[in-house]
């Protein structure tokens, strides 16, 4: 029952954050250019910002629910459902209307709907299993994802610019789940919370300037794709997640492989390639 409640926060958690990303992607587009270098100035503009500030709090909320969850089910299967977000995501670019959902967007909602069942399925009668990773492990991982975020700011790409930095964002993002999950251990694991603060900070700033850059479903959606990729790898790679076995194994296998498949078609639609659904260039 424990699982199943945190996987039900994990919904209510997606819905809020992406209901607040299109929200704050609506009112980052008419501001003056943010540069995720130049954190103070950016962050001023955007609490100047009315319809902005209501998008962050809901934002905040919806992290705080986030967190919840992380405290009731393994950080893989949180992620998973999270991962269902970019469909809310998808959703509400179109003002609820499926109809302007390009083919690619309706087989990726569809993805995450099918992967969601799956696994619900997966885990009927599965005892949730995972364990504190090592510390060396933590550190080299936090700092591939740093160091991955920090080049995607810094250079520049063959990807259309909210792309890159939407990729950016989510392996901030990630950090912070991360250590969100270390510091929900309690004890020696709070020192992550530094660091958690510095993850998140970082990426809502980079996200603001995405949001310049291209349409919501490339920047967040994009982001939410990497948000929740990362961390269900790291599940099973630093938490030792354990997979079930038989039947419920390859449910739970299809049921990641669906969502994940959701996730990077919406975020990566075929303008986003060719940088035709981007704004007017930025300064960055």
């Amino acid at each position: 029952m424990q699982v199943w409640i945190g996987l039900a926060l994990a919904m209510v958690s997606a819905v809020a954050i992406n209901w607040a990303y299109a929200r704050e992607h609506d009112a980052a587009v008419g501001l003056p250019p943010l540069s995720p270098l130049r954190p103070l100035r950016s962050a001023k503009i955007l609490v100047g910002e009315r319809r902005w500030l209501v998008g962050f709090a809901v934002e905040c909320v919806g992290w705080l629910i986030y967190l919840a969850a992380l405290r009731l089910a393994p950080i893989a299967l949180v992620q998973a459902v999270s991962a269902s977000g970019i469909a809310v995501l998808a959703m509400l670019q179109v003002r609820g209307d499926p109809r302007k959902l390009t083919i690619r967007e309706r087989v990726a909602v569809l993805a995450a709907l099918v992967g969601l069942v799956l696994l619900a399925l997966s885990l009927v009668g599965t005892p949730p299993s995972d364990h504190k990773p090592g510390v060396l492990s933590v550190l080299v991982w936090l700092g591939a994802c740093t160091g991955g975020a920090v080049f995607l700011v810094l250079a520049r790409t063959r990807f259309a610019r909210a792309f890159s930095l939407g990729l950016a964002t989510g392996l901030f993002f990630a950090c912070g789940d991360i250590c969100a999950k270390l510091v929900g251990y309690g004890g020696l694991w709070l020192v992550a919370l530094p660091a958690l603060i510095a993850a998140y900070g970082a990426g809502t700033s980079v996200l603001q300037s995405a949001f310049q850059h291209g349409k919501a479903l490339t920047s967040a959606g994009t982001a939410t794709m990497v948000t929740n990729a990362i961390p269900i790898a790291a599940g099973f790679v630093l938490f030792g997640e354990a997979l079930p076995h038989g039947a419920r194994a390859f449910l739970q296998v299809a049921a990641f492989a669906s969502l994940v498949l959701s996730a990077t078609a919406l975020g990566r639609p075929e303008a986003a390639s060719a940088g035709a659904d981007a704004a007017p260039p930025r300064a960055t």
